[in-house]
């Protein structure tokens, strides 16, 4: 069934509303959701971001490992936060528009999840990161490649 009136299915074109997005964005600043699962960003440049977070009973899965969906968002915070720290100093924003997970180990419960963000391509209109993730033991838990659509902050 196709959806008919705008309501139903929300705002298609919500990306697109200069009014209401948020073109003074901050690497330094980050949103209530890297603090509602308690990430820490450790550094922060256009070349390089890292962070940390520590798997809690709340971040598992039914292994007791950390879910993949909060490793994905963890690695997706830091690709926001790079993109970010790409921004023109005349302002601007950014959106993921594109993510792929790689997992190769899981990361127990107690263990800190430590991430590192670097620039694999930044264009005019996109970038692109690869976020590396490890155990505290070193080992390589996943590898997430995102896209991140690169908007300019509109004319007054």
């Amino acid at each position: 069934m196709a959806c008919e009136p705008a309501v139903d299915c929300g705002n298609p074109d919500g990306m697109n509303d200069k009014s209401k997005r948020n073109f003074t964005m901050k690497p330094d600043e980050q949103p209530p959701f890297a603090a509602f699962m308690d990430m820490k960003i450790t550094h922060v440049s256009p070349e390089r971001v890292t962070g940390e977070l520590l798997v809690t009973e709340n971040l598992t899965n039914r292994n007791g490992v950390m879910h993949g969906g909060a490793l994905m968002a963890f690695a997706d915070n830091l690709g926001g936060t790079a993109a970010t720290a790409n921004l023109p100093a005349s302002g601007g924003s950014t959106a993921t528009i594109e993510s792929k997970t790689n997992f190769f180990a899981g990361i127990p419960q107690g263990d800190v999840a430590k991430a590192e963000c670097t620039p694999l391509h930044r264009g005019r209109t996109t970038t692109v990161w690869q976020t590396r993730v490890t155990r505290g033991d070193g080992k390589l838990a996943a590898i997430v490649t995102q896209t991140q659509l690169m908007m300019q902050k509109p004319a007054s």
